[in-house]
Parts: structure tokens; sequence; C-alpha cells
């Protein structure tokens, strides 16, 4: 069983064993993918994927596959984009980009910061009450933005009542 994928022009792959890189005039994502029995070429504009069983089991993962080589594919043609907004109604919340972290200081009042880890190649920029993280990979810039998000999670407290926090707005590409 065997699936080809059509890069675009001005998008190249290259493949060392279970590792793929895609380069294109965005950057370049590389992600290794540990599925036995699955093996990857890359001849000329194509990438095709062989597995070496026809069973449903191999079927679902060339399929995941797949989906990932396109979003890195469409990754390296253009930048995923995820904007969040700073909400607060009781302390005036801040953030402020700290070399690899995103530091967010007086939630709640808290005089501690909580600090959330920025992923890969991500960058982010904060300009006032708005926050906006950007990549070529999809998983880098989705699990930066959820960490962001994550670090102003309400427990024990009314969602209706305190409506503090930071919130993904829009997903996407530029």
């Amino acid at each position: 069983m065997e699936s080809i994928i059509e890069l675009p022009q001005g998008t190249q792959a290259h493949i060392q064993g279970n590792k793929v890189t895609v380069k294109g005039p965005k950057g370049e994502v590389s992600k290794e993918f540990r599925a036995l029995g699955i093996s990857f070429k890359a001849e000329g504009s194509k990438i095709k994927i062989s597995a070496e069983k026809d069973s449903k089991k191999e079927k679902k993962l060339m399929n995941s596959i797949e989906a990932h080589l396109n979003n890195m594919i469409e990754g390296s043609q253009k930048e995923y984009v995820y904007k969040l907004a700073i909400v607060y109604a009781h302390f005036p919340l801040t953030a402020v980009k700290k070399e690899n972290t995103v530091e967010i200081m007086n939630f709640l009042g808290s005089k501690k910061a909580r600090a959330a880890k920025i992923v890969g190649k991500t960058t982010v920029e904060i300009k006032g009450k708005d926050i906006t993280v950007k990549g070529t990979s999809k998983e880098e810039v989705g699990q930066t933005a959820a960490n962001i998000e994550q670090l102003t999670r309400l427990k024990d407290k009314d969602r209706r009542v305190f409506q503090d926090g930071i919130f993904i707005t829009s997903k996407g590409d530029k």
C-alpha cells in the first residue's frame, strides 16, 4: 500500500530514515515519525509513503502521517498564526516575553509570576492586550498558545464571575 503527496513549487523535502524535513519560502519544518512498517521516499517533487502490510492499522497510520505531512507543507508555505486576548476585570494582568518563556504577572492579584514555555521555533509578540503566536509548525504554535492559555486556567471558581485570563481568539494561517 502506498500514498503519494505532491509538493508545491518552491518546496523541497529531505528524508533521512524516519525524519522528514520540508523546506519552503517561509522556513523549514522537520518531524520524526516513529511508525513501524512505514517508510518514506522523496522523488523529485513528491513524497512517497509506503506500508509493508495492507491492514486497517497501517491505513490509519498512513492517513495520520499524510495529514502531518500536509500540515508541514502548508506551514513551510505560510506561517500558522494564533491570536490570544488578555482579559481581566479584577486585577490588571500583564504579560512579558522573556527568552523562551511568557511570564504572566498579577493574575488575580497573585505576587508570584507564572511562566509558559515557548515550544520550538515559535515567535511570540505581545502588544497591549493582544498576544500573537507565529511559526511554521502547527504543533509547536498550537502547543505554545495552549501553554499560555492554560497558565490562567481557574479551578474552584465560577467562570461567570471570574472572567480573568488569556484566551485563544483565532487560529489560522497568515
